[in-house]
């Protein structure tokens, strides 16, 4: 293995270890954020905070705030619908549903991404054994999904499976694009464009007035903030430019064990018998989907 290809397998790891590990930390972190604060407001404030931070740093770096007279469609793009909305998705549904629970039904954005990436100038089919894998999977979802009178209503679950749908796009759309911006601009700039159009609807529909000084809610935004949308975002956005879908995918059936452990754990979150056999046919499909992940990579002038 030549030193370019092992600098580039060990940031390839390093990246999806900030994914798995944090991102599985943040559905427990949104549920405590959106027990205690007004939904939009939360997630507002954690991606304007975080976009300033990011930007700040491109700033540092040497960026050029005109590139964006050629570039600002990919930001509106990508903020609008790979952060406000996603996002803004999520921490409403978030209020009735169990992080756990949450967690699992993203495990379907592994799915979308892989039929997504069938399209574009990046186009990567997937294999038979992948194409099974989407098959049980989307199986194993509408099981977990189906109403049958538990405690987690159907139309939330429905809402965050719109989230993961908008996520799987705005993922092939940012492979796709032919953007100049390097990782922590394009990043940083989005964030701050999704975060401030939360911010807005947020105040739009009275938030504002309920919002309140929870040392819970507010430690929760700050892990949120710097660990999940600074370093975890900034993570998945280079593996979203140098990875395939398949690994980039490959969060799907990591993020929902961690979820689910920290759940139980934490918040004393429990599952039926039927959850968790539903839950094990997702995963089941998420790995069918991700097996084998090669670790080839394109080498990009824009990486880390």
């Amino acid at each position: 293995m030549t030193p370019q290809a092992g600098a580039a397998r060990s940031r390839l790891i390093l990246c999806l270890a900030a994914v798995w590990l944090i991102w599985g930390s943040s559905y427990l972190a949104t549920r405590i954020g959106v027990t205690h604060l007004p939904p939009l407001l939360f997630a507002g404030i954690r991606f304007t905070v975080s976009g300033l931070l990011l930007s700040a740093f491109a700033l540092s770096r040497g960026f050029d705030v005109r590139s964006l007279r050629t570039e600002w469609r990919h930001v509106v793009v990508l903020g609008v619908v790979g952060v406000a909305l996603v996002n803004g998705l999520q921490v409403v549904a978030l209020q009735w549903v169990p992080s756990s629970a949450g967690a699992l039904l993203n495990a379907s954005c592994a799915f979308w991404i892989v039929l997504f990436g069938l399209f574009g100038r990046r186009a990567h089919r997937p294999s038979p054994l992948a194409w099974t894998g989407i098959a049980v999977g989307f199986v194993g979802t509408v099981a977990l999904v189906w109403p049958r009178g538990t405690a987690v209503p159907f139309g939330p679950q429905l809402v965050i499976l719109v989230g993961c749908l908008m996520w799987s796009i705005a993922t092939i759309y940012l492979r796709n694009c032919d953007t100049r911006l390097d990782v922590f601009a394009l990043t940083g700039l989005q964030m701050l464009c999704g975060g401030l159009l939360m911010g807005s609807v947020g105040l739009a529909a009275g938030e504002a007035a309920r919002f309140t000084w929870s040392p819970a809610g507010l430690m929760a935004m700050a892990w949120q903030t710097v660990m999940s949308s600074c370093l975890a975002y900034t993570a998945y956005t280079w593996l979203a430019k140098n990875a395939s879908p398949a690994q980039t995918g490959t969060f799907g059936y990591v993020n929902p064990l961690i979820a689910a452990v920290l759940g139980y754990l934490i918040l004393d979150e429990r599952m039926s018998g039927l959850q968790v056999g539903a839950a094990a046919v997702v995963i089941l499909g998420v790995v069918l989907v991700n097996w084998p992940v090669s670790v080839t990579m394109k080498r990009s002038p824009r990486a880390i």
